[in-house]
């Protein structure tokens, strides 16, 4: 296979960014050792061979495959994506954890069908949106088309008590638009739609409304809902400049909800200090940058917005997961990409890269 002509800087940041996530992985996870040696062991089987292995094999063919591929079969890609993530309310295939219905089990493997449903929100709308193409400023055929969507998987996910999707999702698909050429008054308009639809269902969920009040009062219920933030920040303040040391956080042990998962920042803010937290936001910053300028430079519409929805869900994810976890946001339970436990996840994110990688060479087969 030749990578000549794909972007290696871009490349370089995905590379740097699995390779701190395998890592920090195995150091997180060992906060479960001790406690259950067959889950320790289950979390690094899934993360190296389904995440690893499973997404580099996937990365092979999505590099191959030329970009148009997706296109050609979005709305097939889309729907296929909502009929997985409906599956969880099937009983004999959806599993409950933490009080919510997220997850799919077959065959022992678990996956939160989800992935694949984002996935496939944006490569379906950065098609309709390349279809359209000037109509998009009028609302039938951009913000109407949107609602429906959006309505459909809102639908489900809220269910599924799934928010913070619904939030990526959104602010995807606002920054599409407005790359689309929406005009402010339409976009500030949805973000206000938004926000009320928020508030309301904030309203009759007691989750959300703990969350919030989380927030507003982060010592409200430090043994409640307000255990994860004080204990990520203790994790992360002990941290100091430098770090404790690879490996040698204590917060994960015993104290830190899903340490593997996403409250992975704060162990790495615990053991890499603040200077391994920066790098980690240097690198999303650059990968955002890199992903931005593979866009500017696709060869059609189409190519250029299902960049520009990737690098925005993924970013969004990242710095809502990192501001999550510094109190800066309020708690979402989303993971932290490339690097929190999730094989499904990593696998679904390292394939994509591949045809993103694609897009950067032209499309082109290897």
């Amino acid at each position: 296979m030749r990578v000549k002509n794909i972007d290696k800087v871009f490349l370089g940041i995905i590379i740097a960014l699995i390779f701190i996530g395998i890592i920090m992985v195995t150091s997180s996870s060992l906060g479960i050792y001790g406690k259950n040696a067959t889950k320790f062991y289950g979390v690094l089987k899934s993360q190296f061979i389904l995440g690893l292995l499973g997404g580099i094999v996937a990365f092979y063919f999505t590099l191959k495959i030329p970009y148009k591929f997706w296109r050609e079969y979005s709305l097939v890609i889309f729907l296929a994506g909502i009929g997985i993530t409906a599956l969880v309310f099937i009983p004999s295939l959806g599993l409950s954890h933490g009080g919510a219905r997220r997850w799919i089990s077959i065959g022992g493997v678990s996956f939160q069908p989800v992935e694949f449903l984002k996935i496939g929100f944006v490569i379906y709308f950065a098609s309709w949106l390349s279809w359209v193409k000037a109509k998009v400023r009028d609302l039938k055929f951009s913000i109407l088309p949107l609602m429906v969507l959006l309505g459909v998987i809102g639908t489900i996910l809220i269910y599924q008590k799934d928010t913070k999707s619904i939030i990526l999702l959104i602010i995807t698909s606002i920054v599409m638009l407005f790359i689309s050429g929406m005009p402010w008054k339409y976009i500030l308009g949805i973000f206000v739609i938004s926000i009320v639809c928020f508030g309301i269902l904030i309203m009759y969920r007691p989750y959300l409304k703990a969350r919030i009040t989380t927030y507003i009062n982060p010592t409200s219920d430090p043994s409640g809902a307000s255990y994860q933030l004080q204990q990520s920040l203790i994790a992360i303040g002990s941290g100091g400049i430098g770090g404790r040391g690879l490996g040698q956080s204590i917060q994960k042990f015993n104290y830190l909800p899903e340490p593997q998962g996403d409250s992975i920042f704060a162990v790495i803010g615990e053991e890499l200090g603040f200077v391994g937290s920066v790098v980690i936001i240097i690198l999303f910053l650059a990968f955002a940058f890199r992903g931005y300028r593979i866009a500017y430079r696709a060869p059609d519409s189409f190519g250029k917005l299902f960049v520009i929805g990737i690098i925005t869900l993924f970013t969004a994810q990242a710095f809502m997961n990192i501001a999550s976890i510094t109190g800066v946001f309020p708690l979402t339970g989303v993971p932290l990409p490339f690097i929190s436990h999730g094989g499904t996840a990593l696998m679904i994110t390292i394939a994509t890269m591949g045809i993103i990688l694609n897009i950067s060479k032209g499309g082109k087969t290897t």
